[in-house]
């Protein structure tokens, strides 16, 4: 059996106000020649499909067709798409009757039946290979939100229901497995040990409680298709558990990273091979400074002019960091003006001042940080230091990031 595994794809993102459609649709293009060329059994969408729990129309509109057209071009191929943290798990799942009949699963939720067992039969999805037959199970493991696995039959704490979820639908995919058959898991969850993102990952919980063990997936496990985390890697060195990563950098700290698919083969529940393939990178990001504003104002200066018959939409997105020792009110506009007719697209500029010398004589340099780079979490953080004069500590950070949870699975209902 051969799988592709792919997450993160954040359709409907922007940059610093700039839309991506036309980097998502050049890489879904990609993937559907990939596809056709390849012939894979199954594709592996492992959460964040959107960046937003209401995505725009156009984002949508991106999706199904891309789910249409791989099936017209391949009717044999199973999709199976899971619901991250920046997903409405019910939106996943709303055409979820009318995606069956393109082989696609959509799960968005974990559900519980009235005696308070899990209802694992939804959670696992039969794998056929190219013969047609069963070669293996989807595990599916949407990002489970603290509504979803805490209660009556629970108890209170989120990750010891999360440990459960895993268990008891393990436990069931062995025993509905036949000898020779894969386990194959796909998850939407911050494993301990990821390298995270600087600036583009929602935190799921504040502080390290959200990292899970990679002990949650058995060696019975032939295969883990992680997503969350944007840069590829492994987890613990383990060649059977990975994040994909996503498919186009969605921030400036993402710049140097290998966007890629993985390419998954296995023999019966064996791991055979794992490789990467590299996507194009339909649009460039580049970034200046930090350096002092005479320094950057001369490297715009020596950017590429405009070429009439380049497409403006490849141009890349630029961000400028000019390092200032007092303020200037005419910043941007003495960035525009050495930016006129160059072939890059302005998105961003960040001031940040130099000079300021802590108590121990080192730089303690203050940046001037938009609302853009700060998480819910490090906003409560500010107010309550502002508030209490004091750092606010880890049992309130942990009530808040709950409290956060819980907005979100609101926002997420229908």
């Amino acid at each position: 059996m051969r799988l592709f595994h792919t997450s993160d794809w954040h359709l409907g993102q922007n940059l610093h106000g700039q839309e991506r459609d036309f980097e998502h649709d050049c890489f879904l293009q990609w993937l559907l020649r990939q596809l056709k060329h390849e012939q894979p059994d199954v594709l592996l969408i492992a959460g964040d499909v959107f960046d937003t729990v209401n995505p725009p129309v156009k984002a949508q509109e991106r999706l199904y067709d891309f789910i249409v057209s791989a099936h017209e071009q391949q009717p044999a191929l199973t999709i199976v798409m899971i619901a991250g943290n920046h997903d409405s798990g019910s939106r996943i799942e709303l055409p979820a009757p009318l995606m069956r009949r393109l082989r696609t699963h959509a799960l968005g939720r974990v559900l519980w039946l009235d005696d308070g067992q899990l209802d694992t039969e939804r959670l696992l999805l039969p794998l056929p290979d190219a013969s047609g037959a069963i070669a293996g199970w989807c595990l599916a493991l949407p990002f489970l939100r603290p509504a979803e696995v805490t209660g009556a039959h629970l108890g209170d704490d989120y990750l010891k229901g999360i440990a459960q979820v895993h268990a008891r639908l393990i436990a069931a995919a062995n025993a509905k497995r036949q000898p020779g058959q894969a386990l194959i898991a796909v998850s939407h969850a911050h494993m301990a040990g990821g390298s995270v993102s600087e600036d583009s990952e929602r935190s799921l919980i504040i502080g390290n409680a959200e990292a899970l063990p990679a002990s949650l997936f058995g060696a019975d496990i032939s295969y883990v298709a992680l997503g969350h985390l944007h840069k590829p890697q492994k987890v613990n060195g383990e060649e059977r558990i990975r994040y994909s990563g996503s498919p186009i950098p969605l921030s400036f700290s993402e710049i140097d990273y290998k966007h890629q698919i993985l390419d998954v083969r296995l023999d019966g529940a064996s791991l055979i091979s794992v490789e990467p393939r590299l996507i194009p990178r339909a649009v460039n990001l580049q970034r200046l400074g930090p350096a002092p504003l005479a320094e950057i104002l001369k490297q715009l200066g020596e950017l590429a002019d405009i070429d009439l018959l380049d497409e403006e939409q490849r141009q890349p997105w630029l961000e400028v960091r000019v390092r200032l020792d007092e303020p200037q009110p005419d910043l941007r506009q003495q960035v525009e003006s050495a930016l006129q007719g160059k072939a890059v697209r302005l998105v961003r500029i960040a001031a940040e001042y130099a000079g300021n010398r802590g108590l121990d004589g080192q730089d303690d340099a203050a940046q001037l940080l938009e609302l853009d780079q700060l998480s819910p979490q490090d906003l409560f953080s500010r107010a309550w230091l502002d508030s209490y004069g004091s750092e606010v500590d880890e049992q309130t950070l942990k009530d808040f990031a709950q409290l956060l949870q819980e907005v979100q699975h609101e926002e997420d209902q229908p």
